[in-house]
């Protein structure tokens, strides 16, 4: 009974011997109240001439850690109970000024109220930032074209002699990171973050930026799907229209309907495309190409109706032709075959003499003036005729052709273009 009532007495003893410890103890240590403008008003160094030197660590959606020495702040852990750092508000400590040079919007992303100060000085802030900003874009091969977007970082009124900006982490680690947090790219597929420094002189005083470069690919899977492809299909359809009996109106009107679906489009590519570019867009000159291929196509389909059409109207004037000589040869050889009736029933009452017969033969060679004429005129109009429509085979058999091989060697122009 004695010993156990001794050990309980040690472990009290023990218990009792513990050191408790507050992040408060610490403020209060460092007199760090909101009233003390040692550490907010002016950059925290003991000696002005000493830069303070800002860490920033950037990833994709914009999360920017920054990180920076104040001076004025140190204590010894062990005094602490190994207190190594405490989470104070913003708004009681300096930040260095730094914004983004690109945004072009405020910043409504809620903020971290607080910030972590380390025993040795070191502030560490956090912040999930909205970056609203320009780009340059170079739409010149979409929907396979890969952009490239700067976010500058610099500070508003401190030089580079005040501030110093280092990145805290190098190009591959801030890639491997922003992969990392990224859970969908959507349209965009994301390839690398780069960043580099850059100094700038300005009043005779050097500025320092940090720039970080995105570089995204565009994801063109949809845009060939719901564009490229149909396009490809109306040409396909233009070209197997080449089939259609010319003699037919189906041909022209299948050619003017396929045109019109290019128009529409035509049009949906227009609220695709970025208002502003440098150079004229891959697919505008794949659309407008091949629709001023359909065009010429259209004209041509034209041309050759219009021949088929006189040779059509000329074959039916001859048709015509035929018919109104077929019917006056009739009659006269109802008055032929009268007059022969006649003439035999004379010459069983009295001969003819030889004069008169020299008459009657003079009105049979002016027929046969006449009929030679006539055999003439439709030899020539059906040549006439047989030449418009040869003309129209030619023309159609050598469109064909030349069609076929332009389309063929400005698609493989284009896609080579797309994919160099």
């Amino acid at each position: 009974m004695p010993v156990a009532f001794f050990v309980l007495i040690f472990l009290t003893g023990e218990a009792s011997s513990e050191k408790v410890c507050s992040y408060q103890d610490v403020l209060d240590y460092l007199n760090l109240t909101t009233e003390n403008s040692v550490f907010k008003l002016t950059r925290p160094v003991l000696d002005y001439t000493h830069p303070t030197v800002v860490e920033l660590d950037i990833i994709l959606y914009a999360i920017l850690a920054v990180m920076w020495n104040n001076e004025h702040i140190s204590w010894d852990p062990a005094q602490f109970c190994g207190i190594t750092q405490v989470s104070v508000p913003r708004d009681m400590l300096w930040r260095p000024d730094l914004f983004i040079y690109e945004m072009i919007q405020k910043d409504e992303s809620p903020q971290n109220p607080y910030m972590y100060v380390s025993y040795n000085g070191m502030v560490t802030s956090e912040e999930d930032v909205k970056v609203v900003s320009t780009c340059k874009m170079d739409v010149h091969k979409f929907p396979f074209d890969t952009q490239r977007c700067n976010i500058s970082i610099g500070s508003a009124i401190h030089c580079a002699d005040e501030i110093r900006l280092l990145p805290s982490s190098n190009s591959s680690r801030a890639t491997q990171f922003s992969r990392e947090v990224m859970k969908t790219q959507g349209e965009w597929e994301f390839l690398q973050l780069s960043v580099n420094n850059h100094n700038f002189t300005y009043d005779n005083r050097e500025w320092e930026q940090l720039i970080y470069t995105f570089t995204i690919r565009r994801r063109p899977l949809l845009h060939v799907i719901n564009f490229l492809l149909p396009i490809l299909f109306f040409l396909s359809l233009d070209l197997a229209s080449f089939f259609i009996s010319d003699h037919r109106g189906e041909k022209l009107g299948f050619k003017v309907t396929v045109l019109l679906a290019i128009s529409v489009l035509l049009l949906i590519l227009n609220d695709i495309l970025p208002s502003m570019s440098n150079k004229t867009p891959l697919i505008a000159t794949y659309c407008i190409v091949i629709f001023a291929l359909m065009l010429l196509s259209l004209l041509e389909t034209i041309l050759v109706t219009y021949l088929m059409e006189v040779d059509s109207a000329s074959q039916e004037k001859l048709r015509l032709k035929d018919d109104t000589e077929a019917k006056q040869e009739n009659i006269k050889s109802d008055k032929c075959n009268a007059g022969e009736k006649r003439q035999t029933c004379c010459s069983c009452i009295s001969k003819v003499s030889d004069g008169e017969k020299r008459n009657e033969m003079l009105p049979l060679a002016e027929e046969m003036k006449e009929l030679q004429q006539t055999l003439n005129l439709h030899l020539s109009s059906r040549e006439e005729g047989g030449k418009s429509n040869h003309w129209a085979t030619r023309i159609n058999r050598g469109f064909f052709v030349f069609y076929v091989t332009t389309v063929s060697l400005f698609l493989s122009l284009i896609f080579n273009e797309w994919n160099s």
